[in-house]
């Protein structure tokens, strides 16, 4: 029997005050959303097995405590193919692809798989729940959930973001002290999975190839990111920019009387939030919408440390403030949040300043579509690239690009797919092949794009690549990126 998604393990799963005492449930992963899964039914007396194909040493530690629960855990590959005879449930963490054999093997035989943000959204209280506020996109989902958190609190809300970075959704939901909101950051591996979310207000900030390897196809990465608007019952927020998000809510299943409300960097029309000379208004939330607007803030408040407001940056912001005023916070509250908002690191990061040159670190761009964003932010620019592409087309990225390149360093694994597209689309300007895979790489790195870059020109950490083939993430290799760069700047280098 092939699986219908129609299917509940049994009637009446939810609230967490249901009855999920005895029912046996098998959970796929023991990272921290694993964890929380497995600790949440079992606390609620469900019968849980764990399997992790991994493990490390966070696992071994997570399925210690686990074990003492009363939870099977069950380490290594050998348990990874089949789920146990009677299991009725089966909930999987995001990192797993929907054709694993093993949930192959559970949709075979009917039975239902959750991921852990459908897991969470049943165990809300079934009276008094905190409201969630949605956000997906290809990039800029953990700046945009980090702005809505912000301006929820500056509103005096008890609020906090969730999902996929920081703290996991069903921990936020079964938290002691209950939030009165939640800023929920939702990926495309766990929305694929969702069902049941009806969010007070959605959006899709953007969307552009990738993860194709876990999706199968554009087109199902694209369903997955349309899901969010499914349930939404006030608000949905598009970019108008991105004609694609706007085709995803035509596409999705609101709740009657949703309204379709869009983000724009340039001037708003009715029913829309954008920028009218340097001041961010909404021309949605507002009674008189076609004739007027409210203020919500300025570009001033939003530069905060930085020399400019980046593009995307300012289009984050627009997509927060839509999503806060649809949950009816007032626009002073919306000003407070993002004046008070301060982005998390390895996102177009200042590292410093010598000779002219300016140094950037935006390692976070691990995709071509974040690294477009990055490059936009500036109009010379000697470009650091390379890694992981992860099967991403980079082609597009460098013709549109060509004519902000002063140079180009290259590190990485596939730094050969990005140096074909520069001789292709940017054949005069100068490139770096840097081949050396150690630790110190970064110095040799910083080394060359300092002699490529002249005053006024940005040296810009912008990947387009994963980093796992030589750090352990973004974050260590934009650490690395930075460290290289202070060396190099108390060296009293600049540019050439």
């Amino acid at each position: 029997m092939i699986f219908d998604p129609a299917y509940e393990p049994r009637d009446g799963l939810t609230h967490r005050d249901a009855d999920w005492s005895g029912l046996r449930v098998l959970v796929v992963g023991l990272g921290v959303s694993g964890f929380a899964a497995a600790d949440a039914l079992a606390e609620r007396g469900a019968h849980v097995t764990v399997v992790s194909r991994d493990v490390t040493g966070a696992i071994s530690e997570r399925a210690e405590v686990l074990g003492i629960l009363g939870v099977d855990v069950r380490l290594g590959p050998k348990h990874v193919h089949a789920p146990p005879p009677a299991t009725q449930l089966v909930v999987t963490s995001p990192g797993v692809p929907p054709h694993d054999p093993l949930l192959i093997a559970a949709a075979v035989a009917g039975i239902p798989v959750w991921g852990e943000v459908e897991l969470a959204w049943r165990m809300r209280p079934l009276e008094g729940a905190a409201p969630w506020l949605t956000v997906t996109g290809t990039n800029g989902k953990t700046t945009t959930v980090g702005m809505l958190a912000s301006i929820l609190r500056a509103a005096g809300l008890r609020a906090t973001s969730a999902g996929n970075i920081g703290t996991p959704i069903l921990e936020a939901v079964l938290h002691p002290q209950p939030y009165d909101v939640l800023a929920v950051e939702l990926s495309s591996f766990q929305l694929h999975w969702q069902r049941s979310v009806s969010a007070v207000a959605s959006a899709v900030l953007n969307v552009a190839p990738d993860h194709l390897d876990w999706h199968g196809s554009y087109a199902e990465y694209l369903r997955a990111k349309g899901r969010i608007y499914d349930g939404t019952h006030i608000a949905a927020i598009y970019n108008v920019a991105d004609g694609q998000t706007e085709q995803l809510l035509l596409d999705a299943d609101v709740v009657e009387g949703c309204r379709a409300v869009g983000f724009t960097t340039g001037i708003p029309a009715p029913s829309m939030v954008g920028v009218v000379d340097d001041v961010l208004a909404d021309r949605a939330f507002v009674e008189q919408r076609q004739h007027s607007a409210a203020e919500l803030c300025t570009l001033e408040d939003l530069r905060g440390d930085a020399p400019s407001v980046a593009p995307h940056y300012l289009a984050n912001a627009l997509a927060a403030a839509a999503l806060a005023r649809a949950y009816g916070v007032g626009p002073l509250s919306v000003r407070d949040g993002l004046r008070a908002f301060r982005p998390e690191r390895h996102r177009i990061a200042d590292v410093g300043q010598g000779g002219g040159v300016r140094w950037v670190n935006d390692s976070k761009a691990t995709n071509p579509h974040a690294a477009a964003a990055a490059l936009r932010s500036f109009d010379s620019v000697v470009w650091i690239a390379g890694g992981l592409l992860k099967g991403a087309d980079v082609e597009p990225l460098v013709e549109e690009m060509a004519s902000r390149l002063r140079g180009v360093v290259l590190l990485g694994q596939d730094r050969a797919q990005i140096a074909d597209a520069l001789a292709r689309h940017a054949p005069d300007v100068p490139v770096v092949d840097v081949p050396q895979t150690d630790t110190g790489v970064m110095d040799s790195v910083v080394a060359s794009a300092a002699r490529l870059a002249k005053p006024g020109d940005v040296v810009l950490l912008a990947p387009a690549a994963a980093s796992m083939d030589m750090f352990e993430g973004y974050g260590a290799r934009g650490d690395a990126f930075e460290e290289a760069v202070r060396r190099h700047l108390q060296a009293g280098g600049g540019g050439r």
